[in-house]
């Protein structure tokens, strides 16, 4: 997924693994990330995605103590422009409205972001200062 959206290192997509391995095996086990996948009839995983589950202090748009982000959802090459990933996200969407979710976020790659406009996610405010 990250190739495909131009990140080139290496290095750095071996190490954003590692981190990612370890993330998982702390926070599936602890109910703090969620994945769904879709598979063929022949058992092939062909997409996917989840959700990371963080606390959170509250604010005045969603009072509750938790947010989720929806994360890495992708697609096999061969198997887009099928509703896959659309059927992914409104299932995640479904479980998080389910569980009390006020709302879910997630950061959207100039290939996804159509999807995601036209299931009713939106722009928000947010900035970042990269530290390094």
């Amino acid at each position: 997924m990250f190739a495909e959206m131009g990140f080139r290192d290496e290095s750095l997509l071996d190490r954003m693994q590692d981190a990612t391995e370890q993330y998982l095996r702390e926070a599936m086990p602890h109910g703090m990330y969620r994945a769904w996948m879709a598979e063929t009839d022949g058992g092939r995983v062909v997409s996917g995605g989840g959700i990371a589950i963080v606390p959170w202090p509250g604010s005045p748009d969603f009072p509750g103590t938790r947010r989720g982000w929806i994360l890495g959802i992708y697609t096999e090459t061969e198997f887009r422009r099928l509703g896959i990933a659309r059927r992914i996200i409104e299932t995640i969407v479904e479980w998080c409205r389910t569980e009390g979710f006020g709302y879910v976020s997630l950061h959207a790659s100039k290939d996804g972001r159509l999807l995601y406009e036209t299931m009713g996610f939106h722009p928000t405010n947010e900035m970042r200062h990269y530290l390094k």
